[in-house]
């Protein structure tokens, strides 16, 4: 079986525009029928090392117009993999986007639980330039310790997680 290698860089200021890029492609698609695209995950946050990977949550109303976001998600290359485990948060994978930096993107209802999470985290270290700082080594040595490992680098980082949830209201 092959592992991925988990590689930690420093902040990028080219994800922004990666992210921005991904946005208008997702808009042109399905802009009608969502109420907003957001950019979440460790990429979002300027300051914070990440595996260079954009996280985007896709934000719906309701499950009302979701067969319909798949289906044309669908016709652009996207493919629904479902909630991988994770309640009112649908995952998409994608094939032939060689035009778009590497990305995650998830579906999601405005009441997700998942969804606020994301936000809140997201919001909370880009106030908080000494959390960024901390979670950012503490990134770099998971990734240095576990490159082969994604698992031990999650469970690694995982306290530190934690510990900023707390922080913000999210434990």
């Amino acid at each position: 079986m092959e592992t991925k290698r988990v590689a930690v860089v420093p902040y990028d200021e080219a994800w922004k525009s990666a992210f921005e890029k991904i946005k208008n492609e997702i808009e042109s698609v399905i802009g009608d029928m969502i109420l907003g695209i957001e950019h979440v995950g460790s990429t979002s946050v300027i300051g914070l090392s990440a595996k260079p990977c954009i996280d985007i949550d896709v934000i719906i109303k309701d499950y009302s117009v979701f067969d319909e976001i798949v289906r044309k998600l669908g016709a652009s290359g996207y493919i629904h993999e479902g909630d991988l485990g994770i309640k009112d948060r649908e995952a998409f994978k994608y094939l032939n986007k060689p035009h778009l930096m590497l990305h995650h993107l998830y579906v999601c209802p405005q009441y997700s639980d998942e969804l606020h999470r994301h936000i809140t985290f997201r919001d909370f270290l880009r106030r908080n330039p000494e959390a960024v700082l901390k979670y950012s080594v503490v990134k770099e040595k998971a990734a240095e310790l576990f490159p082969g490992d994604i698992n031990k680098y999650i469970e690694y980082k995982t306290p530190c997680i934690e510990e900023i949830y707390s922080m913000c209201g999210l434990k």
